[in-house]
C-alpha cells in the first residue's frame, strides 16, 4: 500500500523500484543470509525438507516451459512465471504462518527449507534461468559470472564456510537490522510497480502461476514425499505447509531486475499474498487430518 501510495503522489522518482531492487539484491538479503545460515544446526534428517523446493522448482519450471509454448507465451513472461510461480515465500510469510499454525519450536526447520531449499534455489538455479529468459542464448561463461557473481550466494556459501567461528554481537545485531529491511523494502518496490489495470492482458499466466504456487505445486510434492519416498510426521507437514506459501519476492525482484514481465512478476506477488491467507488454513486442516491418504489420492 504504501509503494502504491508513493507512485500515485510521485513522492519518489520513477526509477526508484531499480534502485529498491539493488539494495534488496547487494545488502538486505545477503546480510540475512549471512545471519540465520551462520547460526543454524544442519542435521541430516532435513534432507527432504531441503529437497523439496528444489523439486517444486524442477517442477515449475517444466510445466511452465510447455504451457507457455502450447498458449504462445512470450519468452519473458515464461521465465518470469517460472521464477515467481515455482518458488514460495519461505520466510516473510512463511515463518510467521509456521508459528502460528505449528509453533516456534518449527522455526529453524522453516529457516533451514528457506536458506538451503528455496533461496539457494534463487542464488543458482533461479538466476540461471534469469540469465538465459532474459536474453536468450548466453555463453556458459557469461551465465557462470551471473551465477557466481550473485551476492546471496557468496553471502550463503561465506556462512557455511564461517560456522566454525563465533560472530561479534555487534556483527550479528549489524546483520540482522540489515536483513529486517528486505520484507519492507522488497515490498514497497513491488507495491510502487503493481498496476491492476495491468491485469486484464495477464489473466493466464497469473491464474496459471498462483494455482500452481498455491494448490497444484504443493499437491505434487506432497505426493512424492509422502507417497514415494515415505517422509511423515510434523516434519513433513511444515515442508509442504512451506511451500505452500504465497510467491516469493526474492524472485519476483530477481525477475524485475532481469525484465522478465515485471507487472506479471509484481501482480504475482501483490495478489498472492492476501490469497494465501485463505489457503494456508485450508492446507493446515488437510495436512493435519487427512495427509497421508490424501498423498496417495495425489498419486
Amino acid at each position: 500500500m504504501l509503494g502504491v501510495a508513493l507512485r500515485k503522489t510521485r513522492r519518489m522518482p520513477e526509477g526508484s523500484p531499480a534502485v529498491l531492487n539493488s539494495y534488496v539484491i547487494n545488502i538486505a538479503l545477503p546480510a540475512l543470509t549471512l545471519y540465520y545460515v551462520h547460526r543454524m544446526d544442519i542435521v541430516p534428517n532435513v534432507a527432504y525438507s531441503v529437497a523439496a523446493p528444489w523439486l517444486m522448482f524442477a517442477i515449475g519450471a517444466v510445466l511452465f516451459h510447455f504451457v507457455g509454448k502450447a498458449l504462445g507465451w512470450k519468452r519473458e513472461t515464461v521465465g518470469g512465471i517460472i521464477l515467481v510461480g515455482s518458488l514460495a515465500n519461505t520466510s516473510f510469510v512463511g515463518l510467521p504462518m509456521i508459528e502460528s499454525f505449528y509453533g516456534a519450536e518449527y522455526m529453524g526447520l522453516g529457516i533451514i527449507i528457506d536458506q538451503l531449499g528455496t533461496y539457494l534455489v534463487l542464488s543458482t538455479l533461479g538466476i540461471l534461468l534469469a540469465a538465459v529468459y532474459s536474453v536468450g542464448r548466453v555463453s556458459i561463461a557469461s551465465v557462470s559470472r551471473r551465477v557466481l557473481g550473485f551476492p546471496p550466494l557468496l553471502a550463503l556459501i561465506l556462512a557455511l564456510g564461517l560456522q566454525p567461528i563465533t560472530f561479534p554481537e555487534t556483527l550479528e545485531l549489524v546483520l540482522e537490522r540489515l536483513g529486517s529491511t528486505l520484507a519492507p523494502v522488497a515490498l514497497i518496490s513491488v507495491g510502487y510497480q503493481l498496476r491492476l489495470d495491468q491485469v486484464a492482458g495477464r489473466v493466464m499466466p497469473l491464474a496459471v502461476g498462483l494455482t500452481f504456487q498455491l494448490v497444484i505445486g504443493p499437491l505434487i510434492v506432497m505426493g512424492c514425499l509422502f507417497g514415494v519416498v515415505g517422509f511423515s510426521g510434523i516434519s513433513a507437514q511444515v515442508t509442504v505447509f512451506e511451500l505452500a506459501m504465497a510467491p516469493q519476492i526474492g524472485a519476483a525482484i530477481v525477475a524485475m531486475d532481469y525484465k522478465l514481465d515485471a507487472p506479471l512478476a509484481t501482480l504475482m506477488v501483490g495478489l498472492g499474498i492476501p490469497l494465501s491467507f485463505l489457503t494456508l488454513p485450508m492446507w493446515w486442516v488437510a495436512l493435519k487430518d487427512v495427509y497421508p491418504p490424501f498423498a496417495y489420492v495425489v498419486l
